[in-house]
């Protein structure tokens, strides 16, 4: 298995872990570039949000919800924070599984990048 995210959700990779469950899991980003930096993935590997089909849209939602969640669990969502889905080479996407950025801690600016 080459993918790296797919090898932090099968525990081959050590990683800060926010939250998991069977669908999803949630960690702070190595590199991070706000104060709260979390990566929340799908368990399951699927490329890019450019690659799913309708038969992943409650994986997706699940995603999101996840982000929501360890929002508040984090005590960042009265603030304020972003979510980021980066796709595709153009995108910013960095690593070929989908994931979502929670990015927090302080005024995040626009437009980004």
């Amino acid at each position: 298995m080459s993918c790296i995210f797919c090898r932090i959700a099968y525990g081959e990779i050590p990683a800060r872990v926010v939250y998991q469950d069977d669908d999803v899991m949630a960690f702070h980003d190595l590199a991070p570039q706000a104060p709260v930096h979390v990566l929340v993935i799908p368990r399951q590997h699927l490329d890019s949000l450019a690659a799913s089909k309708p038969e992943h849209d409650v994986l997706l939602g699940r995603v999101l919800a996840t982000v929501r969640n360890v929002a508040h669990d984090l005590g960042i969502a009265e603030n304020g924070y972003r979510a980021v889905l980066n796709t595709g080479f153009d995108g910013g996407q960095s690593v070929g599984h989908l994931h979502a950025h929670l990015l927090a801690g302080r005024p995040l600016g626009w437009p980004p990048g």
